[in-house]
C-alpha cells in the first residue's frame, strides 16, 4: 500500500545561480559531503546538484513535510548504489517519519535544461 507519492522538477540553472550567488553557504547548507564530493566531481556538476535538490523535494512531499517543515535538508542524502540506481539516506526527523514499516524508492532523471525526481514511500508488506 502507497504511504505518499512526491515529485519534483527544476530548472537547473536556477540551482546554478544559487551556487554561484552563494557558493559554498548554499552549498553546505542542503547539500551532504557525500553530494558535493559525487556532484563537484561531474563534468556538469550544477546537473548533478540540481537532481538531488530535485530528490529531497520529491522525497519530502511523499513523506507529508512538504516546503522543508520538520526536517532539515542534509536530512536527506541521496547517492548512487553501485548499478547507478539513486538512493537515499535519512537521518533525523526523516528517518523517524519513513520509519521501520515503510521503504522508498526515488527516480532521478535531468536533460540540459531541467532535473526531476519521483518518490514513492510504501508500506512494507
Amino acid at each position: 500500500m502507497v504511504f505518499g507519492i512526491g515529485t519534483d522538477l527544476i530548472e537547473i540553472d536556477r540551482i546554478e545561480k544559487s551556487i554561484q550567488k552563494f557558493g559554498d553557504t548554499f552549498v553546505n547548507k542542503i547539500f551532504t559531503e557525500v553530494e558535493i564530493e559525487y556532484s563537484s566531481s561531474k563534468g556538469s556538476p550544477y546537473q548533478h546538484y540540481a537532481a538531488r535538490f530535485a530528490a529531497k523535494e520529491a522525497i519530502a512531499k511523499a513523506l507529508a513535510t512538504p516546503n522543508n517543515k520538520g526536517f532539515n535538508w542534509k536530512d536527506i542524502e541521496v547517492y548512487n548504489e553501485p548499478n547507478g540506481y539513486p538512493n537515499a539516506r535519512l537521518f533525523g526527523k526523516v528517518k523517524a517519519i519513513l520509519g521501520d514499516d515503510k521503504e522508498l524508492k526515488i527516480s532521478i532523471s535531468h536533460s540540459d535544461n531541467y532535473a526531476t525526481c519521483v518518490a514513492i514511500v510504501f508500506f512494507k508488506q
